[in-house]
């Protein structure tokens, strides 16, 4: 991966204007797309992968980082020269000048990402929180997805002050997996040669792909933050460094996580637990109460919900802006300046599909639409190769935009059928909603041609 061309002084200086305030800076920005990389994937899916590989957990999430590099090479490339809100449809919309695939690819993280905030309100709700509280799953998720909407509306410096304080503490419960597995070791009860063994009777490469897709999961949530493009100050400058190395620092502890959990618990019952990094605190019997981790794993819910539903609130505003989407989602509240009315829409949607699917239907589909997008995002980065723009910004190799989308493809062969009948009725809706759209845009176009006097 190439820096950015030329000299990066003038930068910010290059930065299009905004209704949208600038207040994030590369160090939120950074823990911003941490925050939403650690999330609850990893402290639920574990138990699954380990069900594919046995002990070698660690191979398919570094498997998947390494994927995930491919792809977020394209998002640097493509925010860095049109740091606009709307992420992925403005990159489409700008190489295939098709406003209905713009929308389709806009619609498809929208769709991605309530789907996947009301996967984590329904993860939220479940086991961890009922260590505390005995109260039904689905009206607990919609208390909490009602209390990430307050936050988001607040405004972004305090959403981001509140995922800094998030990531922290997901993060510190990550490493403490990572520390009780070294602690274990050490004394002698540990098994390292866990980390290392298949399971019996199945083929490596089938197991280590199978499991690739739910780590891929766990590393999903960089592209959101290519909606906050107007929102970063000197973005062409920080955003590559952000998203890097907030990549590189959740693969690096992923892949510790997964030999720390091999060491310490058995894979077999690693992958009968619905909270397999809690068996890990749990194995290690050195005074950690359930409680406390448990705390842990809902603030890392919780983070992932918020800034879920951050991308999604903007990523409408940027489609509205577009008249993709109708102009009244495209509303801001004056003093505060965040898109409520986009706020409000998206979570009811998330709200609504919280009824439709339990936390593992919900993360396959959130993941074929992801790669859905990705392909669309990979491809754009190379087409838009001829479009010169005067500011300087990073610039990815040619034949990773190539890479990465042969390895969407793999990772798209290994859906079921049932998922991507989900994923399919969802994009039905989108379709309907675009044409709905497009008609009301078009009388409204047909009004204004009339005049005052019509």
């Amino acid at each position: 991966m190439t820096q950015p061309d030329g000299p990066t002084g003038t930068a910010a200086a290059d930065e299009p204007d905004t209704r949208l305030r600038r207040a994030v800076s590369g160090r939120l920005l950074y823990l911003f797309v941490l925050g939403d990389v650690l999330g609850a994937g990893v402290y639920a899916l574990v138990g699954v992968m380990a069900a594919e590989v046995g002990g070698a957990i660690w191979v398919p999430l570094l498997v998947a980082l390494l994927l995930s590099l491919l792809t977020a090479a394209s998002y640097a490339e493509l925010v860095t020269k049109y740091p606009r809100a709307g992420g992925s449809a403005v990159f489409a919309q700008k190489a295939f000048r098709r406003p209905e695939i713009a929308f389709l690819v806009g619609y498809c993280m929208l769709a991605a990402g309530v789907t996947s905030a009301a996967g984590l309100a329904l993860a939220f709700s479940g086991d961890y929180l009922g260590v505390f509280l005995d109260v039904p799953a689905v009206p607990a998720a919609l208390v909490f997805l009602a209390l990430v909407a307050a936050l988001n509306a607040r405004g972004i410096q305090e959403s981001m002050r509140a995922n800094t304080v998030m990531t922290l503490v997901e993060s510190s419960g990550l490493v403490l997996v990572v520390v009780l597995g070294a602690v274990v070791l050490g004394r002698g009860d540990g098994d390292l040669g866990r980390s290392v063994e298949f399971p019996t009777g199945t083929s490596v490469a089938s197991g280590v792909l199978a499991a690739a897709v739910l780590a891929y999961y766990s590393f999903v949530g960089f592209e959101t933050s290519a909606n906050m493009a107007e929102e970063v100050r000197d973005v062409r400058r920080v955003y590559p460094r952000a998203l890097f190395g907030s990549l590189l620092t959740a693969g690096v502890l992923y892949v510790l996580v997964g030999l720390a959990a091999a060491v310490v618990v058995d894979p077999g019952r690693l992958a009968e637990s619905s909270g397999p990094l809690l068996e890990v605190v749990r194995a290690a019997d050195v005074g950690i109460p359930d409680r406390l981790f448990s705390v842990i794993a809902l603030i890392a819910v919780a983070n992932g919900a918020l800034l879920t539903m951050i991308m999604a609130s903007r990523m409408t505003f940027g489609l509205a802006e577009q008249r993709l989407l109708p102009a009244v989602l495209g509303r801001v509240l004056p003093g505060r300046r965040t898109p409520w009315v986009a706020i409000v829409v998206t979570t009811v949607v998330a709200m609504a599909l919280t009824a439709t699917g339990d936390v593992a239907a919900l993360a396959n589909t959130v993941v074929l639409l992801l790669l859905l997008v990705f392909i669309s995002t990979n491809v754009a980065v190379l087409v838009l190769r001829r479009d010169r723009v005067e500011a300087d910004h990073f610039r990815a190799p040619a034949v990773l935009p190539v890479l990465a989308v042969a390895s969407c493809v793999l990772l798209l062969t290994r859906q079921t059928a049932e998922t991507w009948l989900r994923a399919a009725a969802l994009l039905a809706v989108g379709l309907l909603l675009y044409l709905a759209s497009r008609a009301a845009t078009r009388r409204e176009d047909r009004l204004a041609e009339r005049g005052p006097a019509a």
